[in-house]
């Protein structure tokens, strides 16, 4: 019961990157923009082919490959062997893994990842809502796994 409210979660991230992207599909041309937060962030539709500051520009089989990777270590791990995640951890991977889906259903059927969120205070390579909710999906698990589940490390529980 548990692993598909995971699935429900990360289906819920997909449609919300999904959806995003196609409203900044249908309301925007290429490269135009458009202010969100003045002096902080501003929509501007750009299409990547690559991962974030253009690494592995147009290998998509390679993000492919770590997709299928990912999805079949989440199955092994949570069928097969199960770790003592606790729940706070496997809702982080179900984050992380909803944004990484919302990306992949981007390289399978466009080519690229629709991205929209441009900071202006910072040069930072622009976003979409996927890359927001797997960065902030692996900083809360690693933190968590770090500084809350020592324990972890040693198959013992400690933090709820």
């Amino acid at each position: 019961m548990r692993f598909f409210l995971y699935a429900l979660f990360a289906g819920a991230v997909v449609g919300l990157d999904q959806g995003v992207k196609a409203l900044i599909v249908a309301n925007f041309s290429l490269h135009e923009t458009a202010p969100l937060i003045p002096g902080i962030l501003r929509l501007t539709y750009v299409r990547n082919t690559g991962a974030a500051f253009s690494f592995f520009q147009g290998q998509q089989w390679l993000f492919f490959l770590i997709f299928l990777v990912f999805t079949g270590l989440i199955f092994w791990e949570y069928f097969k062997k199960p770790l003592a995640f606790t729940g706070f951890e496997r809702w982080c991977i179900a984050a992380i893994y909803g944004g990484g889906l919302g990306n992949m259903i981007d390289r399978l059927r466009l080519g690229y990842v629709v991205d929209m969120f441009e900071t202006v205070f910072m040069d930072f390579p622009v976003f979409n809502v996927a890359d927001c909710f797997i960065t902030c999906g692996c900083a809360a698990l690693m933190l968590h796994l770090a500084f809350c589940n020592k324990a972890f490390w040693k198959d013992e529980k400690s933090c709820a």
